[in-house]
């Protein structure tokens, strides 16, 4: 199979960049997209020239490295997959393919494809967690759940902070990423003494960093490999209220 791609080049996050052009020539059907820039990097090498920049780390689509538009779609066509799960078998030789790095002033380029998303590390640091010391594993009934906030919590869990629900929302929104974290933890018992702080805290470090508004396109929802729903918002708003109305302040 052969490509032509359309390739985003940039230095850093302080100089423009640029599409260029690059063909992606015999390319088997049964590689990934990241195996296929591997290939077109290899080339790129054994001519000399400065290899494509981009993110990647299990390639199993579990850790969230990997964050590529491609053309227009972040982690690219179908659902529920990261770049890393997406192959070229998917597309049709000879098709033109854009491949640009996420978009959004919170994620600025560090190079080529890569950019920055520390700005989750720092939304986690906030309040997503729990401070209580939670010592040795306890015998799994001394702490009762009922099975269906269990379910949600592991639901909202899924989220794999790949970034990819902010690239896809036309405001650069965060709101789905620090929803299923705020109700991961909020759904639990060990999570309660902690919920509205934690509440305001991200969100208030979500405003912090740049991040925009959510205005309900479900765009987020529409992209998320772990398939988190768009639901944990109207939650996270809700507790975000009931934090305001008892004048909680963050830490």
């Amino acid at each position: 199979m052969n490509f032509p791609l359309k390739v985003w080049r940039q230095k850093n996050s302080r100089t423009a960049g640029s599409f260029v052009d690059y063909k992606a020539d015999d390319i088997p059907e049964g590689a990934s997209f990241l195996e296929m820039l591997d290939i077109v990097n290899e080339a790129l090498v054994a001519r000399n020239e400065e290899p494509i920049a981009f993110d990647s780390d299990c390639r199993e689509g579990i850790c969230g490295m990997c964050s590529l538009v491609i053309d227009g779609i972040p982690h690219g066509p179908g659902k529920a997959r990261t770049t890393c799960q997406l192959y070229m078998r998917q597309f049709k030789s000879g098709d033109t393919i854009w491949i640009e790095p996420f978009r959004a002033s919170a994620f600025p380029v560090i190079k080529d494809l890569a950019v920055d998303r520390s700005a989750f590390d720092h939304l986690i640091e906030a309040a997503g967690y729990i401070t209580a010391r939670a010592g040795s594993a306890p015998e799994a009934n001394s702490l009762p759940v009922p099975k269906d906030d269990a379910d949600l919590s592991m639901e909202a869990a899924a989220c794999i902070g790949c970034g990819a629900c902010v690239a896809a929302c036309p405001n650069s929104s965060a709101m789905l990423f620090v929803a299923a974290k705020v109700s991961h933890l909020g759904l639990l018992p060990q999570g309660q003494a902690e919920r509205h702080r934690r509440v305001v805290a991200m969100v208030r470090k979500m405003d912090e960093l740049g991040f925009g508004n959510c205005r309900n396109h479900y765009e987020c929802e529409a992209v998320c490999p772990a398939e988190v729903s768009s639901t944990f918002i109207p939650r996270l708003n809700r507790d975000y209220a009931i934090a305001a109305g008892k004048g909680v302040l963050a830490v």
